[in-house]
C-alpha cells in the first residue's frame, strides 16, 4: 500500500496544487491522507477548501481548522484564523469542525494533526531558546501513550518541520513538513518559531508492505511559485506570512 501524506496546507492553494501535480507524476498513490490545518492563513482558504472538498481525502482535524470553525470572531482569534472564517461559508465551517482529531488510515497506521489526545500540542518537539528541536524520547513516549499499542506507524503534522522517528520498541512517527506555510511564529508563552528552510512545499509517500509494516518512506520539497503566493499575501497585510513564504524563514 502506497500512502501519500499532506499537512498544513494553510490555505496555499497553489502549493496543495504544486504537491498533487507531483503526486501523479510519481504515480500517485493507493490513499492520500491530510493531517489538518486545511485553510487558515492570508491566503487563498475558500479556494483551498473547495479544492480539498472536491477531493475528499481522508483528513484530521487541526488546530486552526477547530478555531475558524467558530461562528464568530473576536479579540483572542488569530488573524489567520479570522482571515479564513471570513472568506467560508458557514457549511465548510462546519465541514471543519465535524473532522476527527483522530484516524486509523490502515491496520496500525494512526494519523492526527499534532497529539492523539490533542490537536494544539506538539509531539515530537520541544522549545528551546525560541526554537522548536526534537524532544527528548521520554518526552515522546509519554505523549504518546493514549495510542493503542499495536500502533506501528503514527503520521502527523502541526510543527511544520518533517521528522521520521522510529521510537524503540514503538511506532514510527512520520510528519511530512508543511504543504503551504513553510515557517511560522507563535507567540503564545513560550514564544517560538518554526523554520523548514526553504520555500518549498512538502509532503511524504509511506509505503506498506505485504505484512502492513512501513517499508519506505519519502520526503518530498517541490518548487511552486511561491512569489505568487508572498504577493498574496502582502495585499492581505501580512509581511512577515511574505517573508515566510518567500525563505523559509521569519526573519533574514
Amino acid at each position: 500500500m502506497r500512502i501519500a501524506v499532506i499537512a498544513d496546507i494553510h490555505g496555499n492553494v497553489l502549493a496543495l496544487d504544486a504537491v498533487l501535480d507531483d503526486l501523479r507524476s510519481r504515480g500517485g498513490a493507493d490513499l492520500t491522507v491530510n493531517l489538518g490545518d486545511c485553510v487558515s492563513g492570508p491566503l487563498w482558504p475558500r479556494e483551498t477548501m473547495e479544492r480539498l472538498q472536491a477531493l475528499n481525502l481522508p483528513t484530521v482535524r487541526g488546530n486552526h481548522d477547530r478555531r475558524v470553525a467558530q461562528d464568530t470572531a473576536d479579540e483572542t482569534m488569530w488573524p489567520s484564523d479570522r482571515y479564513a472564517q471570513e472568506r467560508l461559508t458557514p457549511a465548510q465551517r462546519q465541514a471543519l469542525l465535524a473532522l476527527p482529531l483522530t484516524l486509523e488510515i490502515a491496520p496500525g497506521v494512526t494519523a492526527f494533526h499534532a497529539r492523539p489526545d490533542h490537536d494544539e500540542k506538539y509531539l515530537a518537539d520541544a522549545i528551546v531558546d525560541g526554537q522548536l528541536v526534537r524532544a527528548p524520547l521520554t518526552a515522546i513516549r509519554r505523549r504518546l501513550k493514549p495510542l493503542d499499542p499495536a500502533c506501528r506507524l503514527v503520521l502527523c503534522g502541526h510543527s511544520h518541520r518533517n521528522e521520521l522517528i522510529h521510537i524503540p520498541g514503538g511506532p514510527i512517527i512520520f510528519n511530512p513538513g508543511s504543504v503551504g506555510c513553510p515557517a511560522y511564529d507563535d507567540d503564545t508563552p513560550p514564544a517560538h518559531v518554526s523554520e523548514q528552510g526553504s520555500p518549498h512545499a512538502r509532503y511524504g509517500i509511506v509505503e506498506l508492505g505485504k505484512d502492513g509494516s512501513p517499508s519506505r518512506f519519502e520526503s518530498i520539497a517541490v518548487d511552486y511559485n511561491h512569489e505568487a503566493a508572498a504577493k498574496q499575501a502582502e495585499q492581505a497585510g501580512r509581511p512577515e506570512w511574505a517573508q515566510a513564504l518567500r525563505t523559509g524563514f521569519i526573519k533574514d
